[in-house]
């Protein structure tokens, strides 16, 4: 399934969010420093794509087709920060450029990285 840049951002950050405990929409808001409104668009939508749920008390939790797709792009996240930290890159501007790069890379170079740096 490919979705938006913008749809695998929102996944990642729930993911993210879900370690520490509940996630709710204002979360999401807080994390990534967008509208309540915006949010409230996208995370709708992204439940009609059935990527998440969002419960009766309005906890939102990644349904298991969402779960892999920010399980995904969160392991790129990782795995290119972590690289360009060792090739003597600061670690915000690591973190900046894997953000931009994890959306965009192909799964044969992004295999390639890790097997390198393994």
């Amino acid at each position: 399934m490919k979705i938006s840049e913008s749809a695998e951002m929102y996944l990642e950050t729930i993911l993210v969010l879900s370690k520490k405990g509940d996630v709710h929409a204002i979360d999401i808001v807080r994390a990534m420093n967008f509208s309540r409104p915006t949010v409230s668009v996208a995370i709708h939508n992204l439940e009609k794509e059935k990527l998440l749920k969002i419960s009766d008390e309005d906890h939102i939790t990644l349904e298991p087709a969402g779960l892999e797709i920010a399980e995904k792009i969160y392991e790129r996240h990782t795995v290119l920060t972590s690289f360009f930290i060792k090739l003597g890159v600061s670690e915000n501007i690591a973190a900046e450029d894997a953000c931009k790069i994890e959306h965009d890379i192909s799964d044969e170079t992004f295999e390639c990285i890790k097997n390198h740096i393994s």
